[in-house]
């Protein structure tokens, strides 16, 4: 099967379809992206610790807090 049989503008026609439903593609795929990031920021997620009680982030990274598992 060769392409020679194939009308110009049928060629150019399936290359707009394409096209377009490339460009609509990505715009769902960014469209995703900046609804999960506002979706995130929105959220104020609760750090606990092994007991269940809330934990403030500022301790949970500092290496104050980790004691002997601390890299100085």
């Amino acid at each position: 099967m060769s392409n020679a049989n194939i009308p110009a503008s049928s060629k150019r026609k399936q290359g707009s379809a394409l096209s377009y439903l490339l460009i609509f593609v990505c715009a769902l795929f960014i469209g995703i992206l900046v609804v999960v990031y506002v979706i995130t920021k929105r959220t104020n997620p609760i750090q606990l610790d092994e007991h269940g009680k809330p934990v403030s982030t500022q301790l949970l990274f500092s290496p104050i807090s980790r004691g002997h598992d601390a890299i100085v």
